[in-house]
């Protein structure tokens, strides 16, 4: 068998590949309706999403998180903790090589889901079948469908609200003006709500979900104000220039969110090994230290410039024509409901959630305004995202077993 020395080097560099898989695959979503509706460049997005990706990894990012991701196994029918490491490596390998292929090929996958699958895998492998909390999956493959169809409802009844009080008006740049220091302030009271809501920052500062929403709403209502007062005395021709700014917002708090809450699907099972090579204890939970969270933002942020564009291509150009309004009803339908079924305890996925509201948005032009192909190519990889990921995982396991 390899060396707990082998095991940690090699876990380490692992961690980072899954890392840099996450920016090139899950962080690609946040910036791809703004690199589509034209709000920003293609190297633009990149950028500003890198530095936002590092900054939610470093600063927001899980310090506590479960030895195996959203409890898919018990790390305690898994084997000895020397089992346990080699299973842990072998998953995030496994789970970081099918997102590469998904990639490669253009196609938005979970990462999330990747890594459960993975985890799955190596543990019916080393633990047999009662090792799997199988509530757990269910509840994941239910989330295929929950997720993508609540962020395009979302999404699809924004946009059509947008249409009827502001685009479909003789005037669209007067109503413009006139309704938009109120989606200003529900833009702000939602990344304010969710940096309460989804991130350890609530903890931390002791506030509870009802104070969250309440500073969350003065904040929203402060930069209402702003935001009327900033264009009140502006002439307006163009409706979408409005929302242009508004869109680049939420691009940036998704990616923001993605670095601090996907970052553990990276570094989660590499501070479990860590953890298990420093004690020789199996734990449930483990701290992850910051360096750790340091090496999966750079992963994150060099996925994201390197091979960050094929998936925004994908979702920003393929599926169906952008503007500024139907991106910003993309990116807050699918922050919406991420938040929501967050707090509702539902594994649900960012890279779903931003297809769907993509979908949802194109829906309400007409079925003819999406490309049926290509988003048959994406469910199908979401489907295969769970078996394949396990397979990949197991195989890499039993080989390193034979070691």
């Amino acid at each position: 068998m390899p060396t707990i020395t082998f095991i940690l080097i090699a876990t380490s560099i692992v961690g980072f590949y899954m890392a840099w898989n996450i920016g090139a695959n899950d962080t690609a979503n946040a910036m791809s309706s703004a690199v589509g509706a034209k709000a920003l460049t293609l190297k633009q997005a990149v950028c500003i999403n890198g530095v936002f990706n590092l900054m939610g990894a470093m600063f927001v990012g899980s310090h506590v998180t479960n030895t195996v991701r959203k409890g898919i196994a018990d790390p305690y029918l898994m084997g000895n903790p020397h089992i346990v490491m080699i299973a842990f490596f072998a998953a995030i390998l496994g789970a970081g090589l099918w997102v590469t292929i998904a990639t490669w090929k253009e196609l938005p996958v979970s990462t999330t889901h990747a890594i459960v699958g993975a985890i799955m895998g190596v543990g019916m492998l080393s633990g047999g079948m009662s090792a799997i909390h199988w509530e757990k999956v269910w509840g994941i493959v239910a989330s295929w469908v929950i997720s993508p169809l609540f962020s395009g409802i979302l999404a699809f009844f924004i946009f059509k609200l947008i249409g009827k009080i502001i685009l479909q008006r003789d005037n669209p740049g007067f109503f413009a003006k006139k309704y938009s220091p109120y989606f200003i302030a529900a833009t702000f009271f939602l990344i304010s709500l969710s940096f309460f809501l989804k991130t350890p920052l609530g903890k931390t500062f002791n506030i509870s979900d009802a104070e969250g929403v309440f500073i969350a709403s003065v904040i929203g209502a402060l930069f209402g104000y702003i935001g009327y007062n900033f264009i009140r005395n502006k002439k307006i021709q163009d409706a979408e220039q409005v929302f242009k700014t508004l869109q680049v917002i939420t691009s940036c708090y998704v990616g923001f969110a993605i670095g601090a809450n996907d970052v553990a699907n990276a570094v989660g099972p590499v501070a479990a090994v860590w953890n298990i090579a420093i004690s020789g204890e199996i734990a449930t939970k483990v701290p992850v230290p910051f360096f750790l969270l340091g090496l999966g933002g750079i992963g994150i942020v060099i996925g994201t410039l390197t091979w960050g564009y094929k998936i925004i291509k994908t979702v920003g150009f393929k599926i169906t024509e952008l503007t500024n309004t139907r991106g910003f009803s993309i990116d807050f339908g699918a922050a919406t409901s991420v938040l929501l079924a967050s707090k509702l305890g539902c594994p649900v996925s960012t890279t779903h959630a931003v297809v769907g509201a993509v979908i949802g948005v194109g829906l309400a032009r007409g079925l003819d305004a999406i490309d049926l192909r290509v988003i048959k190519n994406i469910v199908v990889s979401w489907v295969i995202t769970l078996p394949v990921a396990a397979g990949i995982a197991a195989l890499i396991f039993i080989l390193l077993k034979s070691f």
